[in-house]
């Protein structure tokens, strides 16, 4: 079982959403394997707390008008870590520090990556992909020192 069309229409909205507002490093996973509750985790960047509001900000209102409503929406008053759950996407928004620490890309690394339009992938993201090891394969981002 992949990703439905729809979770993969929204990843995009809120990856666009994302992007242009600067995020960097979006990447979105098709975790529709491991998890029953979602099909997609979006994970996106900003270099500071109002840059991580403002994101979280214009893909709610991305998300909004494409007809899809957050369930539920986390730790946005800290603006370090801001999970938002759309259903079929759950995008996480993380400030840039928290996103090397936490390590998303290499807990779910064996889920592979869903394709991001060229503007959808944020600031970095080509030089991120190439550092990072994306496009190997396995889906995930290659964080410093991930020797595989």
């Amino acid at each position: 079982m992949t990703a439905s069309p729809r979770a993969v229409e929204l990843a995009v909205v809120a990856a666009r959403a994302a992007s242009d507002r600067k995020a960097q490093e979006i990447i979105a996973l098709d975790v529709s394997e491991q998890l029953v509750l979602t099909d997609v985790f979006l994970i996106a960047s900003g270099t500071n707390e109002r840059q991580v509001s403002a994101i979280v900000d214009a893909v709610e209102e991305a998300m909004f008008v494409a007809g899809a409503k957050p369930i539920r929406r986390e730790g946005k008053s800290q603006a370090r870590w801001v999970l938002l759950d759309f259903g079929e996407v759950v995008v996480h928004v993380q400030h840039a520090e928290d996103r090397v620490y936490y390590a998303l890309e290499r807990l779910w690394k064996d889920c592979p990556s869903v394709d991001l339009p060229e503007d959808a992938r944020g600031g970095d993201g080509a030089a991120a992909a190439a550092e990072y090891g994306e496009g190997e394969g396995d889906g995930a981002i290659r964080l410093a020192g991930d020797e595989r």
